[in-house]
């Protein structure tokens, strides 16, 4: 992004404390993510991301300025403007029943999973995919309870629609959004469709196949359900002004592209901010709105910058990761598919993609970044953040996805993903 810090690689003497102290701070942080649990207390991932950001600050692994500098403007403007969207959206009561739209003509559970899979896979191509887990969770659990499905079966579904389907698109998901900004890719609508549309699509496909295959005692028929109604029809109306604005906003950035303009007529911040202002201008519940937001994953997503640039600049993974990691798609789909399920998709690509810019790194590389970061989600449970999201929301209402069912269809899963985009992305 213009005006933004360039990524750059600085090294340090070998056994330098700044390396060290600023990794051991990055893996503690990981573990506590990882068992969110200290005693008596239970600790949220906002909280222990912040620990973390403090703690490289007070002991000068990073200053003040750079500190602020590391935070992209880009990323935190155009998530505070999705935010409002989606929040908009759910307070009007219009995704209630756009979900419906879906799902209403489906009449068997094979129908049903996949107007889950592809409609919602499709939807967190437009909404950032941890939006939709946050507002997902609670309406297929609705739909679940009325038609006498097994929920875990919808769970399931959702959490593999709303991460594969994010993957082809530049606002699907954060480790996107990060790649498509910090690598001035001109044209970032166009190339994420281009390599990501046709192989997204596939994977949704194989989604349903496996799901079919190994839960085959979830699948049920003949149900049906009551069409929700809109409980504000004036917010409504300007739910539908936003996300109109949001796809000319993309058909323009498309044409311009195809017209062979370089650079990118409307950033991905500005889209989100001029999509929001209808509802922060027109909205009687604008006050609301705002203050309902996910404030703590904007404040998750400083304190990551911060962190992040504090352990890439001391260029202790820099020196792990040699240069086979980055020398092919696959590899690279590899590496970022495993790598996530340790310090999470996001962290992962902040610390990986100035990797891949410094050499000098293609389209289908950066893309491969995005694509391997994103199908991780799909290996474990904590391999994305959305997954917990929908777990956690679906304890409030009594079910819940053990680690082990979600394996059974991750692991094969990720493992024909990986084929496909490394096919694409190779070939294309």
């Amino acid at each position: 992004m213009a005006g933004h810090k360039k990524p750059t690689i600085n090294t340090y003497p070998s056994g330098n404390q700044s390396t060290y102290l600023s990794v051991f701070v990055l893996a503690v942080v990981f573990l506590l993510i990882a068992i969110r649990q200290v005693g008596r207390f239970r600790l949220k991932i906002w909280q222990i991301m912040l620990g973390g950001a403090v703690a490289v600050l007070l002991t000068g692994q990073i200053t003040p300025t750079d500190a602020f500098l590391a935070i992209n403007p880009g990323v935190m403007v155009f998530l505070f403007g999705m935010f409002v969207i989606g929040e908009a959206m759910v307070s009007s009561g219009y995704l209630s029943s756009f979900v419906h739209h879906i799902f209403s003509r489906s009449r068997t559970s094979d129908q049903l999973v996949l107007a889950i899979l592809f409609g919602m896979g499709i939807f967190s191509a437009v909404l950032m995919n941890d939006t939709l887990a946050v507002i997902g969770t609670p309406l297929v659990l609705g739909v679940a309870a009325s038609r006498h499905i097994r929920p875990r079966l919808l769970l399931l579904a959702l959490a593999v629609a709303i991460t594969t389907g994010s993957v082809m698109s530049p606002i699907g998901n954060p480790q996107n959004l990060l790649v498509a900004l910090n690598s001035g890719m001109a044209s970032p609508f166009v190339t994420f469709a281009v390599f990501l549309f046709v192989p997204t699509l596939i994977s949704l496909g194989l989604s349903w196949v496996l799901l079919r295959l190994i839960f085959p005692e979830d699948f049920t028929s003949g149900f049906t359900i009551e069409s929700p109604a809109e409980s504000d029809p004036g917010l409504t109306w300007l739910v539908k002004i936003s996300l109109a604005i949001i796809l000319a906003a993309a058909a323009v950035n498309i044409a311009g592209s195809v017209a062979g303009r370089t650079a990118i007529l409307v950033p991905l911040p500005a889209i989100a901010v001029i999509a929001a202002v209808p509802i922060l201008l027109f909205s009687p519940q604008r006050r609301e709105i705002v203050r309902k937001i996910d404030w703590y994953t904007l404040l998750f997503f400083a304190a990551m910058f911060v962190l992040m640039e504090s352990v890439r600049e001391a260029g202790f993974f820099q020196s792990l990761i040699g240069p086979g990691a980055i020398s092919s798609v696959p590899a690279i789909l590899c590496v970022s598919v495993t790598v996530s399920q340790f310090i999470s998709n996001v962290p992962f690509v902040a610390l990986f993609q100035p990797l891949i810019l410094q050499a000098g790194g293609t389209n289908p590389q950066l893309l491969a970044v995005a694509a391997g970061s994103t199908i991780a989600g799909n290996l474990t449970i904590l391999g994305a953040a959305s997954n917990v999201i929908i777990i956690q929301n679906a304890e409030k209402y009594g079910e819940t996805i053990t680690f082990w069912e979600f394996a059974k269809i991750g692991i094969p899963l990720t493992a024909f993903q990986l084929v496909v985009y490394g096919i694409f992305l190779t070939f294309v």
